[in-house]
């Protein structure tokens, strides 16, 4: 009966290794399966990494067009920008060509520009007058073109010239140009106010000393302040001298130089008020002391 059932048993066995493989065929089958195995995970290793690559040329290129994009639109703000900017205001470059252009017959010889110190600036170079400098000395000074200097006197005289005298004044606080103001308003007949101001003269009709003008002459926009805010609020117009440090908004016409030393100042009154005696009082033009008088301290 034992023998029986182990060979039942066997032969049990012998039934189920029928259905199993023999000993001999699974080696190779499953060297077989096994090399299918590795195949496969190589082919999907290979996919997934062309998939990759693939993925990462596609975000380069829309990288790259993006950025492409970005450089395309900077260029254009870039182009709009400096058309406006040309539009708007004029290089130094552009206006000492226009200097070259008209530089004949100055109103005074260069080395009387030079004798007044009318070319000298200040440390301090505001954006409205940067157009204007011609470099900086060693010690930080900022130096105006003599040849701009002729050109905006000249453009001053004619725009003062188209005004009468009764409706004009000059206002100097600066000592340093009080002599020379006063000459200017002895043979021109524009009324001036140097030393003080009186506030409100321009806006304050209950004043008794009250009186409208159509032009002011301002000598230095910090310290004739108060003058310079009267014409602007009662909407008159404005002629500036203005310095390197000096701001020209309000202004309707400038006229550059050194407005600190009575020199330069002596130089500027006796230009202009020589270009207005020529148009509007011509008998007094021969009357006019020398400009060594006007810059006399």
């Amino acid at each position: 009966m034992a023998n029986k059932k182990a060979i039942d048993e066997v032969d049990g066995e012998a039934v189920k290794l029928d259905e199993v493989p023999s000993e001999e065929e699974t080696p190779v089958k499953a060297e077989k399966k096994s090399k299918k195995t590795k195949n496969e995970k190589v082919e999907d290793g290979l996919l997934s990494l062309e998939k990759k690559v693939s993925q990462e040329i596609k975000e380069t290129k829309k990288e790259e067009k993006t950025l492409a994009e970005k450089k395309k639109t900077l260029l254009e703000k870039v182009k709009r920008l400096k058309e406006k900017v040309s539009g708007e205001s004029v290089s130094s470059e552009e206006l000492k060509e226009k200097v070259k252009e008209k530089k004949k017959d100055p109103l005074l010889p260069l080395d009387d520009y030079v004798k007044s110190g009318i070319y000298l600036g200040t440390k301090v170079v505001t954006p409205d007058m940067r157009p204007y400098v011609y470099r900086r000395r060693a010690d930080g000074l900022a130096i105006f073109n003599t040849d701009l200097i002729d050109d905006f006197l000249k453009e001053g005289i004619v725009y003062l010239s188209q005004f009468e005298s009764k409706n004009i004044i000059l206002v100097c606080k600066r000592q340093a140009g009080w002599k020379a103001a006063k000459m200017f308003g002895e043979y021109t007949g524009i009324r001036v106010f140097a030393k003080k101001y009186p506030a409100g003269i321009l806006t304050n009709t209950d004043l008794p000393d009250f009186f409208e003008n159509e032009l002011t002459i301002i000598t230095d926009a910090w310290l004739d302040k108060n003058a310079l805010a009267d014409t602007l609020k009662v909407h008159k117009k404005v002629l500036m001298i203005c310095d390197t440090n000096n701001f020209s908004k309000g202004t309707d016409k400038i006229v550059i130089g050194n407005n600190k030393s009575a020199k330069s100042l002596g130089l500027i009154f006796y230009l202009l008020a020589r270009g207005y005696c020529k148009t509007k009082k011509p008998e007094v033009v021969d009357h006019i002391p020398e400009l060594d008088d006007w810059m006399d301290e």
